[in-house]
């Protein structure tokens, strides 16, 4: 069995070939994680999606730029595409809690950040209906009918399309009654996704698939 400060060593291993953009180190810390028998979904959330969940910060902060989040992403899903088939099935079940849908908001064309956010749902065994940017309201209804989703995830970079929310979560309640509805993006607080009756908010990517766990954990206690 591994020991622990091996497995920490790994985990870290793989969390900074992310945040540094090594794919190859990616790629042999997930081959030396799969052969050593670390849990492959740990290493994935521990490892990987922590890494690219820093990077997310580094962005925020405008210490990375998007050539940067490419280049983390193409380390993230070299490690992925390692990991992700040692996934126990029951596990698999287990962990992926859910499906969201998600996308930016009609007149918005950013969607850099939303993109972070979906890859991060995808790590987290979730399965993700990304529906791109300048979303119509009605799509975001349609796909959350068509696939039966329990979260849908709406994101805005500027202050005029973030306007256009509050009647996309209408109309998704509308249709949707217990559908949980997330907002983010960089116009976005708290107070705001209050005021537009959004079940939860997302400061950004490294916390969004937590948020959407707990909401859906209390969705569930509350049904029965």
């Amino acid at each position: 069995m591994v020991s622990n400060e091996r497995k920490q060593e790994l985990l870290k291993g793989l969390h900074d070939a992310v945040v540094s953009y090594d794919e190859e180190a990616a790629v042999r810390l997930s081959k030396a994680a799969v052969e050593e028998g670390i849990d492959a979904y740990g290493a994935i959330m521990n490892g990987l999606a922590a890494g690219m969940g820093y990077v997310g910060e580094l962005y925020d902060k405008k210490k990375y730029f998007v050539p940067e989040l490419l280049l983390c992403s193409d380390a993230l899903n070299a490690g992925l595409n390692i990991l992700k088939p040692h996934i126990k099935a029951d596990e698999a079940q287990k962990k992926a809690t859910g499906q969201i849908v998600i996308g930016v908001i009609q007149g918005d064309i950013h969607e850099i950040g939303k993109n972070l956010v979906a890859m991060m749902f995808e790590a987290a065994g979730w399965t993700v209906h990304n529906l791109g940017n300048d979303v119509l309201h009605e799509k975001f209804v349609e796909e959350a009918v068509k696939t039966g989703s329990e979260v849908v995830g709406i994101s805005a970079l500027m202050t005029t399309s973030m306007l256009g929310i509050p009647r996309a979560i209408k109309m998704l309640k509308g249709a949707c009654p217990d559908i949980i509805i997330m907002v983010g993006g960089a116009p976005i607080n708290p107070d705001v996704a209050k005021l537009y009756k959004a079940d939860g908010y997302a400061r950004n990517a490294g916390t969004a698939v937590g948020v959407a766990a707990e909401l859906l954990k209390q969705r569930k206690t509350r049904a029965g």
